[in-house]
């Protein structure tokens, strides 16, 4: 039986191996619930604003996430493992 480390280390395999928005947009509507991916792209947009400077009370008009979830992202971004702040500077080169 894998481990969850080899099975965690081969779900970000298959995410690298896809090729397009529309890829990735099919493998995580199968791999996810609604909730599920409402939350995930919720907690990025609330990355990309605190990466902006917003504020909490402004974050959390414009996305409708909890203080404490805008908190919970804050501390990734400040103490986590760079992920958000890669993906963030990433995608801003990239527009």
């Amino acid at each position: 039986m894998a481990t969850y480390e080899e099975n965690t280390k081969e779900l970000f395999e298959a995410i690298l191996k896809l090729e397009t928005v529309e890829e990735c947009q099919s493998f995580f509507n199968d791999l996810c619930t609604v909730k599920e991916l409402k939350e995930m792209s919720q907690r990025f947009e609330v990355a990309r604003l605190l990466s902006q400077g917003l504020v909490y009370s402004d974050i959390a008009s414009k996305t409708g996430a909890s203080t404490t979830t805008i908190s919970r992202v804050n501390r990734s971004l400040m103490y986590g493992e760079n992920g958000y702040k890669t993906a963030i500077e990433r995608m801003n080169k990239s527009e």
